[in-house]
């Protein structure tokens, strides 16, 4: 069987293409302050460099690495196994074992192995949250917020798993009972993206375990170290070894193991629509069951009876945090032509006050751009819209910090055929949009594949539900920036995805259903 490649291969050796994509100019060593980080992380067992499988951790069979780095600074963190198909299968063989025992433990039991892993990254946020920052860049205080953000997928799986129920179907013959059982799908492979390090890890794991799945999880090269520290955390809990796996390296090795084994039975993934199309592709050779949160272009629209100083708050949040780098990042900001200007200028104004730096910085609200990769997109970005007419309001370049650190950026005049406002630009750039009318800011928000996130900022609630109603997505915040939360169902239509993380709904992702008919009972 023929599986579908992530990407092509390249001449050079795949770990090699990693370790020279993942850094600009020569390789640096960790400064003292880094090095401080590094070795209280160190010391608190919780800096791990070697992949988990079956509860014990591994290095690549091979031997081969890849580096970690800082991209505050672009220091060298550590350097992690680059694994590849071999590694993988032994990780998926570790959690089909572990799975016949796993799910059948009662939801109490595992709940209660959850609820211990929850304690424990709680009891351990500022480690995590240093860790976080070390590897990924966003500021302190952010990293901390996400691991308890991490963390409440955890305690909410914990419980919910407990309230997984079945049906009874009134039978039309009176000698037979017809009934619905949940049961575990079986073995999950997560793959998880880079700029939530923790939670788009636990916001898919929580349920999975809950459900009774075992997992094999593939986090990003670029930001392992908090995923293998979330799991040395699953051991401390106590949850078995193989029920929880960790493999990183070659993403295409990686993935066409996960796709090709009959023993998975689940891929869940957070990333790009390219990556997620060719995973459902490859899923189908073993008709795997497939949730996708892809890529989304998410529009702000701002309407001329907005309360000014909360539009400017959501937006600000919507748009900036971690950097710009979030699939729900307002995108694109739509404003009502008769307060575009008034709008602009207090927007631009207080962007000119966000303070840029290492996130370990007292008062840094944007930390840098994951890579050199992010930042030559960013700026391809704002200058095919200011060849086309767009105008910087302010920022626009690289930040005199140097690295890949980027100027808090605001861009106004930019029409919906620009990049700025038809792909994710994935940084912290704002391109301000103008409309009209109701319908043809509907219009402007959903003339895209993507259908993720929107957000409307509106004092009349009859407009906010008319606009609500008729916007293609999956997730509407109104008068609000930020709506991520464990209990409600995270995820998109179009092509930002399939299925929903979160809630009760998102369990469901983890379980199959059963029909019993129960005959001769009369």
């Amino acid at each position: 069987m023929q599986m579908i490649r992530v990407r092509t291969r390249m001449a050079l050796s795949a770990c090699a293409m990693l370790y020279r994509s993942s850094i600009s100019g020569p390789v640096r060593l960790m400064t003292t302050d880094t090095q401080s980080v590094a070795a209280k992380l160190s010391s608190s067992g919780l800096l791990r460099s070697q992949a988990l499988i079956g509860g014990k951790w591994v290095d690549a069979y091979d031997g081969k690495t890849i580096k970690v780095h800082n991209p505050a600074t672009g220091e060298v963190i550590t350097d992690v196994p680059c694994m590849g198909g071999r590694e993988t299968n032994d990780a998926i063989s570790s959690a089909y074992d572990a799975f016949s025992s796993w799910s059948k433990l009662t939801a109490a039991e595992r709940s209660k192995y959850l609820r211990k892993w929850y304690d424990l990254i709680m009891a351990h946020k500022e480690e995590l949250g240093q860790l976080m920052t070390l590897e990924q860049g966003k500021p302190l205080k952010e990293a901390i917020g996400e691991v308890s953000y991490g963390a409440g997928f955890i305690e909410f799986s914990a419980e919910e798993g407990k309230r997984i129920y079945g049906d009874i179907i009134p039978s039309p013959l009176a000698d037979r009972r017809l009934f619905v059982l949940k049961q575990p799908v079986g073995v999950v492979g997560a793959i998880t993206p880079w700029n939530f390090p923790l939670a788009m890890i636990t916001r898919k794991v929580g349920p999975a375990l809950a459900c009774g799945c075992t997992v094999v999880i593939k986090p990003s090269e670029l930001t392992p170290l908090t995923a293998l520290a979330a799991a040395e955390l699953s051991i401390q809990a106590g949850i078995p070894p193989g029920v929880v796996n960790v493999v990183m390296g070659n993403a295409p090795d990686i993935g066409d193991a996960l796709l090709a084994s009959p023993q998975v039975r689940k891929i869940t993934f957070t990333g790009s629509t390219k990556v997620g199309k060719k995973l459902m592709e490859g899923a189908a050779t073993t008709v795997k069951k497939v949730s996708l949160e892809l890529g989304g272009n998410a529009p702000c629209i701002i309407f001329d009876d907005a309360d000014l100083e909360v539009a400017l708050k959501g937006a600000l949040a919507t748009k900036f945090r971690n950097t710009g780098q979030t699939c729900v990042c307002a995108n694109r900001i739509l404003v009502q032509e008769g307060i575009y200007d008034k709008f602009a200028n207090a927007f631009a104004k207080a962007v000119q006050n966000m303070k840029v730096g290492d996130g370990f910085t007292e008062g840094v609200e944007q930390g840098p751009l994951i890579n050199e990769a992010a930042v030559q997109k960013v700026e391809s970005f704002v200058e095919e819209a200011t060849s086309k007419g767009a105008k910087v309001l302010i920022g626009g370049k690289r930040h005199s910090l140097g690295m890949t650190f980027y100027e808090p950026t605001v861009v106004t005049g930019v029409n919906s055929e620009m990049l700025l406002a038809k792909e994710e630009v994935f940084g912290p750039v704002a391109p301000l949009l103008k409309f009209k009318t109701d319908e043809e800011a509907i219009q402007m928000a959903n003339d895209t594949n993507a259908g993720l996130a929107a957000y409307i900022f509106s004092t009349n609630i009859k407009r906010a539900w008319r606009v609500t109603e008729a916007l293609e997505y999956g997730i509407v915040g109104v008068n609000e920036g930020l709506v991520s939360t464990e209990v409600a169902p995270f995820g998109g239509v179009k092509q930002s995805g399939l299925g929903r993380e979160g809630s009760k709904y998102g369990m469901d992702e983890y379980l199959e259903m059963k029909y019993v008919c129960l005959g001769s009972m009369s």
